[in-house]
C-alpha cells in the first residue's frame, strides 16, 4: 500500500488548503482529485490508495477546497464559488510544479474543471467527471438543497452513520453498514467533543438559499473545449443530477468518451466500489 504525505499550501489570497499526495515517488502523469460541495478529500481516500499501488503506480493528490476538511475557512464567504476554487486548483498545481494532470471532479469538482477548460485547458491531460456534466437536472440541485437544509446534529459517529442511511440509503442499495460508517468518518469531524459536519456552514446556507426557479445555465460550451481531451463520466444508476439524456448527449459530442454505470449508487457515487477504481484505472494508463 502506498504512503501518503500531507500538505497544506497556501493559495494567493491567504487561504491554507489540505493535500493528500499518495504515492509521491510514483512516475509519470499525476492524478489529482476535486471532490463535491461540502466534501473533502477523504471522499478520495480508498481510490487514491488503489490508483497509487500496483498495477497503475500513479502520484495521486486530493485536495479539500476551501472550506472543506482541514482547509482554512473563507472569512469572506462570498469567495466560495467554482471560479474562486479553480484557481486554487491551479495554485496548487503551480506549487506542486505540476505541469499537466489527470483529473476526477466529483459533483462540484468536475465543474471546477469545466472552468478549468475555458481558462487552463493545457493543464488537463484527461478528466473523469463523477455525476456531473455540462446540465445539472433542478430536481437534482433540489434534493441537495433540501438535505442541506435538514440535516442533523449527530451524537457520535454511529448516530451519524445511521442519519447518512436515513437520507440517501433509498439512492445507494449498494453501500452497507462499513460503508455508511466509512462515509461519516469523512464527512463529520469531532470538534470540542461533538460530532459536526467538515465544512463551512456558509457554504450549505449559500447554495441552500440559491434560486433554482430558472434552473442554471447549461456548460456546453466549456464541455465542447474538453473534447479534445480523453473523458470518461461515470454516472449513479439512481442519480437525480445527472440524467442519462445529458450522458447521451455528451457521447454524441464526443464520441471518445467513455461512459459507465455506477450500480446501485446515486449522486455521487463512492469510486472505490464495485470495480468503479479498476474501470478508472484502466482509463488512466490509456
Amino acid at each position: 500500500m502506498a504512503d501518503s504525505i500531507d500538505r497544506f499550501i497556501t493559495v494567493p489570497d491567504g487561504l491554507t488548503l489540505h493535500v493528500r499526495i499518495h504515492g509521491d515517488d510514483n512516475p509519470g502523469i499525476p492524478v489529482v482529485c476535486l471532490p463535491g460541495l461540502t466534501r473533502n478529500l477523504l471522499d478520495f481516500e480508498d481510490l487514491a490508495r488503489i490508483l497509487a499501488a500496483p498495477p497503475y503506480s500513479r502520484r495521486v493528490i486530493a485536495i479539500s477546497s476551501r472550506g472543506r476538511g482541514l482547509s482554512d475557512r473563507d472569512p469572506q464567504p462570498e469567495r466560495y464559488t467554482i471560479p474562486v476554487e479553480a484557481g486554487d486548483v491551479i495554485s496548487v498545481l503551480d506549487q506542486l510544479e505540476i505541469e499537466s494532470a489527470a483529473f476526477i471532479g466529483t459533483s462540484r469538482g468536475g465543474l471546477i474543471l469545466h472552468v478549468l477548460a475555458m481558462t487552463h485547458l493545457e493543464r488537463i491531460e484527461r478528466l473523469v467527471l463523477n455525476d456531473i456534466g455540462p446540465v445539472l437536472d433542478v430536481d437534482g440541485l433540489r434534493q441537495i438543497q433540501g438535505y442541506l437544509g435538514s440535516r442533523r446534529t449527530p451524537a457520535n459517529f454511529a448516530e451519524a452513520a445511521e442519519i447518512l442511511r436515513a437520507t440517501h440509503g433509498a439512492e445507494f442499495p449498494a453501500l452497507g453498514g462499513e460503508d455508511w460508517a466509512h462515509m461519516a468518518q469523512a464527512l463529520y469531524r469531532e470538534v470540542d467533543g461533538q460530532v459536526v459536519a467538515d465544512f463551512d456552514p456558509d457554504i450549505a446556507e449559500q447554495f441552500r438559499t440559491a434560486d433554482l426557479s430558472q434552473g442554471l445555465p447549461d456548460l456546453w460550451p466549456q464541455f465542447a473545449a474538453l473534447t479534445e481531451k480523453p473523458m470518461m463520466v461515470v454516472r449513479g444508476e439512481h442519480s437525480r443530477l445527472l440524467s442519462p439524456d445529458t450522458v447521451e448527449e455528451m457521447v454524441r459530442r464526443h464520441p471518445g468518451l467513455v461512459a459507465i454505470e455506477a450500480g446501485g449508487q446515486g449522486h455521487a457515487p463512492l469510486l472505490h466500489l464495485s470495480g468503479l477504481a479498476e474501470e478508472i484505472g484502466g482509463f488512466l494508463q490509456r
